[in-house]
């Protein structure tokens, strides 16, 4: 038995994370860090059981990091935007030698993350970067299909939509504004490349993509990770691409229409003798909607699902496999903290072998993780994660398999 600390244990993704492990009942002790003490201290109460603590957590102190996770065998930090926090607390968490999982989906962050792969080295320590939904589970189902199920992988392409949660975080705004202003990396023609959701060169990639038991959406580039790591791992492939939507499109496109205006600058504006920050204003303004348009157009509960379309050869002949996990009454934070959680546990059971900083395609074993996730999560009262597995051969013939047979 170890001890866990869940940094962001307070968060919508670490709350489900926190959950998670404490019902495991793999660690002898899990710890709750939050900026906001006196929430988790009331995390703590509600989890109700003797092995939880709470601790004060600033994301941007190496030391409050460094005193928060003294004595823990792996640290699960949920704590966003990635791209402002991620690289802090990956180098205090290594400089104090303990084992680290993340929820990483800035690939910017990524790659600052992967570039302290020496460093973790030199710790001896294991870090799993970006062990989510998309990225993370996505990651480890192409694994499986390159693996196990084709000889050769062309193309990768990755979809997600989701939303309706009850609440969206100001992190969760900023990741989504910063998504939007940046160069988002795609894996086309065999060769790394950007595009700009704005320009044509992102808008060619758009497409309508049909979403088991969420309905069909125009889903947009998106720059997750999955499209600098997987490359690496997938020899021959020639397009791995990321793209999707947050539910409602209307809320999506409020976003968009923010950004367009360039309204999110982190520079102090003043305004009638007040200073004010355009992106915090801009932040605000947007939650402040939120509600409204959900009202208007739904979702009326959380739903997403995660489609990963992966294209290749068997056989010499062409095979795509489509792997889809929806969810009607959960959201982002079951889609994401679940699979975190699955993922400190691996960590602190010796499954992660790896040592250095690895994305979970690099790290975590497919079956492993489908495993665990049979023994250890329940769904919508089902075991396991709720995996749909789609088998189209060479002349369009389609049929439902089952991963694990």
């Amino acid at each position: 038995m170890s001890k866990v600390t869940v940094l962001g244990g307070c968060g919508v993704v670490g709350s489900i994370a926190a959950e998670t492990l404490v019902s495991s009942d793999v660690f002898s002790e899990v710890v709750i860090a939050d900026i906001e003490i006196a929430q988790a201290r009331r995390m703590v109460e509600r989890l109700g059981t003797g092995n939880v603590s709470a601790v004060k957590l600033d994301a941007a102190s190496p030391r409050s990091i460094s005193n928060a996770i003294v004595g823990s065998s792996v640290v699960l930090n949920c704590v966003g935007p990635f791209y402002k926090y991620g690289p802090i607390i990956m180098k205090a968490v290594i400089e104090s030698k303990v084992n680290y999982v993340d929820v990483c989906d800035d690939f910017d962050a990524t790659e600052k993350l992967l570039a302290m792969d020496g460093d973790a080295r030199k710790a001896g320590i294991s870090a799993l970067v970006g062990m989510g939904s998309s990225p993370g589970v996505a990651n480890v189902l192409v694994r499986f299909c390159a693996d196990s199920l084709l000889e050769r992988v062309e193309a990768v392409d990755i979809y997600h939509a989701h939303g309706g949660e009850k609440v969206e975080g100001p992190a969760v705004v900023k990741h989504r504004i910063h998504s939007m202003k940046m160069d988002i990396p795609m894996f086309l023609d065999g060769k790394f490349t950007t595009v700009r959701l704005f320009e044509e060169s992102g808008k060619s990639l758009e497409e309508e993509v049909e979403f088991r038991d969420v309905g069909t959406y125009n889903v947009y580039a998106y720059p997750h990770p999955e499209t600098i790591t997987l490359p690496r791992y997938l020899k021959g492939v020639k397009r791995v691409t990321n793209l999707g939507l947050v539910l409602p499109p209307a809320y999506a496109e409020l976003i968009k229409g923010v950004v367009r205006l360039g309204v999110t600058g982190e520079e102090p504006i003043v305004v009638q003798g007040h200073k004010i920050v355009p992106l915090e204003f801009a932040v605000a303004f947007i939650l402040s909607q939120r509600q409204r348009l959900m009202e208007e157009a739904g979702p009326s509960e959380p739903m997403g699902c995660l489609k990963i379309v992966v294209k290749g050869y068997k056989n010499g002949e062409k095979s795509t496999y489509v792997f889809s996990l929806s969810s009607r009454g959960q959201g982002m934070g079951e889609g994401t903290g679940v699979p975190a959680a699955l993922g400190a546990i691996l960590m602190a059971t010796g499954k992660v072998k790896e040592y250095g900083v690895n994305p979970p395609e690099g790290c975590v074993d497919p079956i492993d993780l489908l495993e665990l996730a049979r023994t250890k999560v329940s769904l919508g009262g089902k075991r396991g994660l709720p995996i749909v597995i789609e088998h189209i051969d060479k002349d369009g013939k389609s049929e439902r398999i089952n991963l694990l047979s």
